[in-house]
């Protein structure tokens, strides 16, 4: 059936389905209404008749009572006669004391004085008549007897002398009031009827009435609203609400309007399946849409042709250490720089950096920069220096004593001084003026890299205003309240939004940001598009998991077999050969559940004993920031957790818990992880962890289980580990040993799954979709500018 016919066909239809409804619930109502109303009506009018039966029967009583006591009750009847000219007053009786009908009106219908009695003494006392009901009142007649009569003397008469009294003669007592009779008054009751169906009448009037104003409105309401349906359903058919951003004020765009308030729901539903449907679709098309180093060289000279990416970041990609044997090149265990590095490769740019190597000096040239990586030349590294105490300041102080723990929310106390701060200050103005000179054109493309350089942007912002600044926040951001603990909370957002582009891990980050942003600045949000009007520029918060690069087919063919990895492992640790390996792979963080993980290891121990001996799990963590005393005295309760374990569970040969403490290179890693049966991954939280993605890649035999905490950002995309809350120990501890016990068919399946994710979602994925964004942003920025050239005068 065509839209239009369903347009003409279903509001009549809708209409019916509501009146006859309303009809039916208009008709029970009266039906319900009419005999209450019946009965309350009923009552008030025998409360009246009462009423005026006892006012006729005191009007009549004098005389009555004189006649009665006279015995001359005829001459009562011609006034009960002219009594009965009240057109209510139907009859009127008069019994005697003892029951006996004295008198009544001709009307007075064959009722002994006993049975009227007793009607009148019923709660409704109502007598039916072949003309009609009357109401029956029976009302006593009170008399004073007269006096007796004196004895006659007859004339002439000489008696005695009468006695004269001793004293004064004492008055008579007055007599008292006896009953004389009683009035049967007879009312009519047939004006009841009649002014009750008029009150009928008039309640059904007003019902049926009030029903038709509702039903006009109703019928009216319901076609404005159906058109507006219908208005939305077709625009909805037509796509044109679910390309756009749907309307949230005042300032919505035209192509919402039309859409109902109802459908907005209906749209938002469509356009999440319509986006899961293009992510499906991508899936399947396999190799064929695969990111990659190539295809993001493409992107940058289609969308970024000639224009200059530079990076900024604390930790630098390369770090030069002078040796005995001279300067060694290390790569810094750090996910930021496995993340960024190949993306930089990729771009050729520059990438500002701190340079913390004792020879870091020696390598650079005049301007403190030099080609990487060595003997591959694919980018330019420029090294900032730091004097101790701007280090102590910005990077240990007010980063990492300040907005790690307020930012991670791991029941560590952040700590915030003024020194810090001026020094968290001074450097980033510091990078940004390197930034500014390392820029050769107005408009760069600055990729800013996590919460050491929170005011960067900004800064860059007021020296070149039509740069393209990427701001990549690496670890989480919490909620209003937590960030409400910074002092200087407006400035580090004031900073921020001088991004062009601002990304989080997850959409559950970019919200809380939005939402810090709406408590404590005033700034124009858009949440449909996900942006921020501040000072005159936007800025476009949006999620960008991120990732690794996959490895090279060439380089996972070079790698050494699952065999003898596992082999090495086990005899550099000295191991037994049959066991159950788990690994894991940190920096001495707090916030990586290090500690909750060696809790659930004692706990498996404990209720499944049969592991003892079989079971040995080695904790890789590179020692970090060891020059805060949080960060040392955490490595020391990990030392004594472990020492305590091991002195439970030991045997000769074999020891639960290996502890690596020492930094250890990407090979080595990659042969642990090849070599483990599972890894374990337990941040407390974390914006994404890239251990479980690399451990995942790792593992071409598509063997292997992850366990991965929920508080991880990679949670959201690695459905097929098993997840778990660290905090809680023997859920940890179950999922120990489900892994430990997991079939090889069903790691095979899990594994597979997990791969095709990572594959797909690798670092050149998460940096096209920032850079293709930000094309997009350069090239809007650019036609608006033509735009302005053109309006001159």
């Amino acid at each position: 059936m065509k839209l239009s016919t369903l347009t003409r066909h279903w509001p009549f239809r809708l209409q019916l389905r509501f009146l006859l409804p309303l009809v039916v619930v208009l008709v029970a109502a009266a039906n319900l209404a009419v005999p209450l109303m019946d009965q309350v009506t009923l009552r008030w009018f025998s409360r009246d008749l009462n009423s005026r039966g006892m006012l006729v029967a005191n009007a009549l009583s004098d005389s009555v009572s004189d006649a009665l006591m006279a015995g001359h009750t005829d001459k009562l009847q011609p006034l009960f006669e002219r009594a009965l000219q009240d057109e209510r007053l139907f009859a009127i009786g008069l019994c005697s004391p003892r029951g006996e009908l004295l008198l009544h009106t001709e009307a007075f219908p064959t009722l002994s004085c006993d049975a009227a009695a007793a009607l009148a003494r019923q709660a409704e006392p109502r007598l039916n008549l072949a003309g009609g009901p009357v109401h029956v009142g029976v009302h006593n007649v009170m008399g004073t007897p007269p006096p007796p009569p004196t004895p006659e003397v007859p004339d002439g008469f000489v008696g005695p002398p009468a006695p004269v009294p001793a004293a004064a003669p004492v008055a008579a007592a007055p007599q008292q009031p006896v009953l004389a009779g009683r009035l049967v008054l007879l009312h009519d009751m047939s004006f009841i009827e009649r002014r009750s169906e008029d009150t009928r009448n008039y309640l059904v009037g007003l019902i049926a009435g009030l029903g038709l104003v509702i039903a006009v409105i109703t019928v009216v309401v319901a076609q404005l609203s159906w058109r507006g349906w219908v208005n939305g359903a077709r625009a909805l058919m037509r796509g044109e609400v679910l390309f756009s951003p749907l309307p949230s004020g005042p300032s919505s765009a035209p192509a919402g309007e039309a859409l109902a308030p109802e459908l907005i729901p209906l749209a938002n539903e469509l356009r999440n399946r319509m986006r899961d449907l293009e992510d499906e679709f991508r899936r399947s098309q396999g190799l064929h849409t695969e990111w990659n180093a190539e295809r993001l060289r493409a992107l940058l000279n289609t969308h970024i042709s000639g224009d200059q990416v530079i990076v900024v970041s604390n930790r630098e990609p390369y770090i030069h250490e002078r040796t005995a044997d001279g300067v060694i090149v290390k790569r810094p265990a750090s996910g930021l720089v496995t993340a960024v590095e190949p993306v930089m490769r990729a771009c050729s740019g520059t990438w500002v950096a701190h340079g913390s190597g004792s020879a870091d000096r020696d390598v650079v040239d005049a301007h403190d920069r030099l080609p990487v990586p060595p003997g591959q030349d694919d980018y330019w590294l420029r090294r900032i220096w730091l004097t101790a105490e701007e280090e102590q300041g910005y990077y240990y102080g007010f980063a990492n004593e300040g907005m790690w723990p307020l930012c991670h929310v791991a029941h560590v106390r952040p700590v915030f001084r003024e020194s810090d701060w001026e020094a968290y200050k001074a450097v980033n103005q510091r990078f940004a003026d390197a930034v500014v000179a390392e820029a050769r054109s107005e408009d760069p493309l600055v990729l800013v890299q996590d919460y050491h350089f929170a005011l960067l942007p900004a800064m860059v912002r007021e020296k070149l205003p039509q740069a393209t600044i990427l701001t990549f926040w690496h670890i989480p951001w919490p909620n209003p309240e937590s960030f409400g603990i910074c002092p200087w909370r407006k400035e580090i957002l004031d900073g921020m939004l001088g991004s062009t582009i601002l990304g989080f891990h997850t959409r559950y980050h970019c919200k809380n940001f939005i939402e810090t942003v709406d408590r404590y600045l005033e700034a124009r949000i858009e949440h449909e598009h996900s942006t921020i009007a501040f000072r005159e520029k936007e800025t476009l918060v949006e999620s960008y998991p991120i990732s690794i690069e996959w490895p090279q087919e060439e380089a996972m063919r070079n790698w050494p077999s699952v065999e003898a990895c596992r082999q090495r492992v086990t005899e550099r640790l000295g191991l037994p050969q049959d066991l159950c390996l788990a690994v894991g792979v940190d920096r001495f963080d707090y916030t990586k559940g290090i500690l909750e993980r060696l809790n659930a290891v004692e706990r498996l121990l404990e209720k499944w004993p049969q592991w003892i001996g079989r079971f040995v799990f080695v904790q890789v963590a590179a020692p970090t920031r060891s020059a805060l005393e949080e960060y040392r005295s955490f490595q020391e309760r990990i030392e004594r957790v472990t020492a305590r374990i091991n002195e439970r569970f030991s045997r000769p040969g074999y020891q639960p818990v290996h502890l690596l403490a020492a930094h250890h290179e990407p090979d080595a890693v990659n042969e642990l992880f090849r070599a483990a049966d599972m890894c374990v991954v337990t941040s407390l939280h974390d914006g994404m962890n890239l251990v479980s993605k690399e451990f995942v890649a790792a593992r071409d035999d598509l063997q292997g289980v992850l366990i991965l905490s929920r508080f991880a950002g990679a949670a959201r995309e690695l459905a097929e580990a098993l997840i778990v809350n660290p905090y809680h120990v023997e859920e940890t501890a179950d999922a120990l040993h489900r892994a430990a016990s997991m079939p090889a068919a069903e790691q095979r399946e899990r594994m597979a799954s997990l791969r095709s994710t990572v594959r797909e979602s690798n670092v050149f994925r998460w940096a096209g979709r920032m850079l293709l964004d930000a094309g997009r942003w350069r090239l809007r920025a650019r036609i608006e500018a033509r735009v302005r050239r053109h309006q001159a005068p």
